[in-house]
């Protein structure tokens, strides 16, 4: 594996490698459990802005056996931003890679919010290495119904990961459903954003739709999304389920975060499904 060697936090599951792994000349970061021999990794990918500590209180839920990467995309957490924006097509292409330098021919991949764009790609583009695809809180890009202009508005700066009383002020309208505490409790792992990277993500989005091209994704899929999700209106989930060949949906009564606000409720349905 090309990697360069970092420490390993503290707080890191005592069998998960956390470092950077170089792939096509991006340096990426990356947190690797390798599970039990023999299963399928599930590859976890973020939403916008996010860093890999986000998915921790999911990695608590999910089954200890099963192997997990997680990875921050350029320009986020503690991968360094890219010199010109990469387009969810190179994003995905970056996972495929990824993959190649940890040893792994298929994988299972969870896209959350933005990153159900680079999961959608990916499946697209690797349907030979995509085995499940879950879908959490995510729509179909620039194609797709939108939140309401105000919830919008917020969603364009990263100021909510930056500023805790910001979050607190402007973030209850984001984040319906979901308890002050919850969400500052998952808040309070990730990353501080540039505004750059984040900027980045935006363009990759904005630029990006899969709506046309949904029924060509052959993967079982599970569309888990949130009745009182602002952010995603839940007609999107109904039409990502019609349109996908094998495609479940299951809604929760949450909002945007809820997989990671109640991670032992939803983590159990993302077990069944990916187990099935």
């Amino acid at each position: 594996m090309s990697a360069l060697a970092v420490p390993e936090p503290a707080s890191a599951p005592r069998d998960e490698w956390v470092g950077d792994v170089v792939v096509t000349g991006h340096r990426l970061h990356v947190a690797h459990r390798p599970g039990a021999p023999g299963r399928l990794p599930l590859v976890l990918v973020n939403g916008i802005g996010a860093s890999l500590e986000l998915f921790e209180p999911l990695v608590a839920a999910l089954d200890p056996d099963r192997p997990l990467v997680r990875f921050d995309v350029p320009g986020i957490g503690g991968s360094p931003l890219p010199w010109v924006p990469l387009p969810m097509a190179g994003l995905a292409a970056l996972l495929s890679g990824l993959l190649d330098e940890l040893g792994y021919a298929r994988a299972d991949v969870l896209g959350l919010s933005w990153g159900g764009g680079i999961a959608q790609q990916f499946a697209l583009q690797h349907p030979d290495r995509t085995a499940r695809l879950a879908l959490v809180s995510t729509g179909t890009g620039a194609m797709m119904v939108p939140a309401r202009f105000s919830v919008l508005a917020k969603m364009l700066t990263p100021r909510r990961y930056n500023d805790r009383a910001y979050r607190r002020e402007e973030g209850a309208e984001i984040y319906q459903g979901e308890s002050q505490a919850g969400v500052d409790a998952v808040f309070s792992r990730v990353h501080p954003v540039k505004f750059r990277g984040y900027l980045f993500q935006l363009m990759a989005l904005m630029s990006w739709t899969s709506l046309p091209v949904l029924p060509f994704i052959g993967a079982p899929t599970l569309v888990l999304a949130g009745r009182r999700d602002p952010v995603i209106p839940i007609v999107n989930a109904h039409i990502m389920g019609t349109l996908m060949p094998r495609a479940t949906v299951h809604l929760h009564h949450g909002g945007h975060l809820g997989l990671l606000t109640r991670p032992d409720e939803l983590g159990r349905v993302l077990e069944d499904f990916l187990d099935n």
